[in-house]
């Protein structure tokens, strides 16, 4: 009981002196491995507190410091295994999709499949809704470019104006996308950019653009071209790759003609066809 007491009379002596003169704050570098639980205490002595805290850290105390943790290893790797797992039915009553797999006793839907939109008589739902609408089998879908892109690219140097512009010379430069459904139709966009007179042949073109190439001296022509055809123009080296010939250009149908100038030419031609109208043709000799 006397060394107890002795015992407790030394530390609590101790610690008011320690309390009295405090020891300088420790360098940084010791603050530092204490913290990483080096087993260096800046009170003196070992600690158990601060070996604790590097074990919690992941931190050794002993000759080798880890400076951090990493929160991905190679053991935790796995594939992308989804949260639901697929429900197997037909196995076993303790799963509760044993038996029956949940088609219930007897009856149609219990022995087979029925066909898609079956309602087990009555009127079926695509037939209880309307009609609206219609669908036009003849129309046709013509993928836009305007003036104002075309002057761009010429000033660019990926279009010659010298030379004919057709719908393959605008698919080449970048002007149109590659899908291209029945032909190009020429917009009026950026008209206030042709300076210079410029030949191009497209699928349709509006007036405004039409009266903007006019006027700097060019001229446009709308040219028909069926499906083969317009796959042979944008796409030659297809035939070529195939071993076929290139087919010859299709005459438009009754119901386009007035809206065509000319039959398409293949392959892609380089020189325009002039316009000849009655004028000249009167004053021409015969």
């Amino acid at each position: 009981m006397i060394t107890r007491r002795r015992l407790l009379s030394s530390l609590l002596s101790s610690s008011t002196s320690l309390l009295r003169n405090p020891r300088p704050n420790p360098q940084p570098a010791i603050a530092f491995q204490s913290f990483l639980g080096v087993g260096v205490n800046p009170l003196g002595g070992d600690d158990v507190f601060f070996n604790g805290r590097a074990a919690a850290f992941g931190c050794g105390g002993g000759g080798g410091v880890r400076g951090y943790s990493s929160l991905l290893s190679l053991n935790d790797l796995r594939d992308n295994v989804p949260r639901k797992q697929k429900t197997r039915k037909g196995r076993g009553i303790g799963s509760g999709k044993g038996k029956t797999a949940g088609r219930g006793h007897k009856g149609q839907k219990a022995r087979g499949t029925m066909k898609f939109g079956f309602e087990g008589g009555q009127t079926p739902m695509r037939r209880r809704l309307p009609k609206r609408g219609f669908v036009n089998p003849f129309s046709l879908t013509f993928q836009p470019v305007g003036l104002g892109k075309i002057a761009k690219l010429i000033n660019e140097g990926k279009i010659d104006s010298h030379e004919l512009i057709t719908m393959k010379t605008l698919k080449d430069a970048g002007a149109i996308g590659k899908q291209i459904e029945d032909g190009v139709r020429l917009m009026g966009r950026g008209a206030d950019h042709i300076k210079w007179p410029i030949h191009l042949e497209v699928s349709r073109v509006t007036v405004r653009a039409k009266q903007a190439v006019e006027a700097a001296g060019g001229s446009v022509r709308r040219v028909h071209y069926n499906k083969l055809g317009l796959r042979a123009l944008l796409k030659p080296e297809w035939f070529e790759k195939k071993g076929r010939l290139l087919p010859k250009a299709a005459r438009p149908p009754p119901k386009l003609r007035e809206k065509v100038d000319s039959i398409g030419r293949l392959p892609a031609p380089t020189k325009p066809i002039p316009f000849y109208n009655e004028e000249q043709a009167a004053s021409a000799p015969a």
